[in-house]
């Protein structure tokens, strides 16, 4: 069978395709990516085949706008940049069809309008990939998605409901651009993008366990829970020289990070340096531009560009993120007591549910403080209920679940004549 991978987004967003891919490939089916341009080499690694997007400045001008990062407008830009891309996406895949390579199963986030396009002009099966719980937009259980949400469930049901059926962002910034596009390519447009389109009726895949969001009632019917795909493409990355021998040189650190495609995190790095020369403790920062980090560095931290977190979380005493679900949960993995600042998107319904597990801590931006970062992470290493919540989570990682299931039901909502391997 040859299954499209069609993820958007970020390493967060790309990487548990990855892991999919990975996978699928094992099971004797051929799998091609389509994304940013940005992950060809990553995709390729691990086996993928790959057709790239839009050219790397495009990605880059999406991050480093400052707006990306910030409740409100973040989630505008986003569904903007979505919008845009849904026609390219469409059309790769009309590409593969047209030379006599037609998909039998297209995996897909939400935000890739263009999959959804697919299926209704191709007829070719989708199955939407939901990476974190917030997507689904439960009355039962609302997001977290804007401070004070978590006050919502305290209305009567009819009330939650009627609030969440309010004008959402899907609509109102990518609406108007996927529904040209649907009458450029004759394909019946949704009446709501996001209600309409959000969940494909072939399959919904969520691929984070129930401990960590239990199903609601006004989930979808057809949706297949599993687990934290923990993907970090630590196969084909070691920990450098330079950090392993930093690691073996002291006390377990406390790792940084703002997220692989923050490029806006000078006031993070400013403030967890302060803090952790306050704690008096040593701390590794992980961060695609170095730029941001303060030139002058102490010998007790150490910055890299990247580190499989899988690999560098063994020898970690506690963790500092911005609250990607990809990140959270490999911190959850690692069995390490977190301290997370939300910005925009998911973040703060993951950060939600971190506290609520007893696992970690969260401070929205502006209380990222020096001082209250440091009063965080003496919390995170001395307080032993919260150390013990996080060594809960990792005791429900390990072992790690059976993947086959999982793939069995992915390979039944395939083509007809498509058959398994």
């Amino acid at each position: 069978m040859h299954v499209v991978l069609t993820p958007f987004g970020s390493a967060g967003d790309v990487l548990p395709f990855i892991w999919l891919g990975r996978q699928l490939k094992a099971r004797g089916h051929r799998v091609t990516m389509v994304t940013a341009c940005l992950f060809e080499k990553a995709a390729r690694a691990a086996g993928l085949a790959f057709i790239p997007l839009g050219k790397p400045e495009d990605f880059e001008r999406m991050i480093a706008d400052p707006r990306v990062w910030r409740l409100g407008s973040g989630t505008k830009l986003v569904f903007e940049f979505a919008g845009h891309a849904a026609g390219a996406y469409l059309a790769e895949i009309e590409r593969l069809a047209q030379a006599g390579d037609r998909p039998g199963l297209l995996l897909a986030p939400c935000t890739a309008f263009g999959a959804r396009a697919a299926r209704e002009a191709l007829g070719i099966p989708l199955v939407t990939v939901h990476l974190q719980p917030a997507v689904f937009l439960s009355a039962h259980e609302p997001p977290v998605i804007l401070p004070g949400m978590e006050h919502l469930r305290r209305l009567p049901l009819w009330m939650r409901r009627l609030l969440l059926r309010a004008p959402n962002p899907a609509d109102l910034f990518a609406g108007p651009l996927v529904r040209a596009l649907c009458a450029r390519r004759g394909v019946p447009p949704p009446r709501s993008l996001w209600w309409d389109w959000g969940n494909s009726p072939d399959g919904v895949l969520a691929l984070f366990p129930e401990w960590f969001a239990a199903p609601q009632p006004d989930w979808p019917e057809n949706v297949f829970q599993w687990d934290f795909p923990l993907e970090d493409l630590s196969l084909e990355h070691e920990l450098g020289a330079e950090l392993r021998e930093f690691l073996a040189a002291g006390e377990k650190p406390v790792v940084f990070t703002p997220g692989s495609a923050n490029i806006q995190a000078r006031r993070f790095f400013e403030a967890a340096l302060e803090a952790v020369t306050r704690a008096g403790c040593r701390a590794v920062f992980v961060t695609r531009t170095l730029a941001q980090v303060p030139a002058r560095l102490p010998p007790s931290v150490l910055a890299v560009e990247y580190a499989p977190f899988s690999t560098l979380l063994r020898h970690a005493a506690a963790f500092v993120h911005h609250g990607g679900i990809g990140t959270l949960s490999q911190g959850f993995a690692a069995g390490l007591p977190q301290v997370v600042m939300p910005m925009a998107h998911d973040q703060p319904d993951n950060a939600h549910r971190l506290t609520r597990l007893g696992a970690g801590l969260s401070l929205p931006p502006r209380r990222f403080t020096p001082a209250r970062v440091a009063a965080a992470l003496d919390e995170c290493l001395r307080n032993q209920r919260l150390i013990e919540s996080a060594r809960q989570c990792a005791a429900r990682l390990h072992p790690r679940a059976d993947s086959r299931p999982m793939l069995e039901w992915l390979e039944n909502r395939a083509s007809p004549q498509e058959g398994r391997p």
